[in-house]
């Protein structure tokens, strides 16, 4: 059906654009930094990473044009049950519209369902609007990082509990 949002698991054909949505979203809001996925290598490669057991990545289709994705990856050291929220990007014309609640909706959904018993994410102040939705969400801030992400530029922290 014509201008239907497809929510899917990602494609190895999805790599490109899903980076592209990423890297332009941190320029977008000042949050390119090192210590980021801005530059880590692995944003050219998700499809790749999300073939990782307890991990999957969602996009968002529209007309054959990518909008963005979420997913839950298992991080390094982490504690047990635990996976972390990651790649929560959408491309600026597909924001406002629930599509990013949906996404995070379906990744905590598949988070429950794979056994895990709390969900962390990392992120920056610089996506405030972001933050705003990881907080109705039910996500508490901590004082430091959970894992080892490699992301020192991330200095907000927040867990949910499933």
């Amino acid at each position: 059906m014509e201008n239907e949002i497809l929510i899917r698991k990602i494609e190895l054909k999805d790599n490109a654009g899903i980076a592209t949505i990423i890297r332009s979203s941190l320029a977008e809001f000042g949050a390119n930094k090192p210590g980021t996925v801005f530059f880590d290598n692995t944003t050219d490669h998700l499809f790749e990473m999300f073939q990782e057991p307890g991990s999957i990545y969602y996009v968002a289709e529209q007309d054959g044009k990518v909008l963005g994705g979420a997913g839950v990856y298992p991080s390094k050291d982490l504690p047990p049950q635990t996976c972390e929220l990651v790649k929560m990007y959408l491309h600026p014309a597909a924001r406002g519209k629930g599509l990013g609640k949906l996404l995070i909706t379906r990744s905590l959904e598949f988070a429950k369902g794979y056994g895990y018993l709390q969900v962390y994410i990392e992120t920056m102040p610089e996506l405030k609007k972001a933050v705003s939705i990881y907080e109705k969400f039910g996500f508490d801030y901590l004082n430091g990082p959970l894992g080892n992400t490699g992301h020192f530029g991330c200095d907000v922290w927040m867990l949910k509990k499933l």
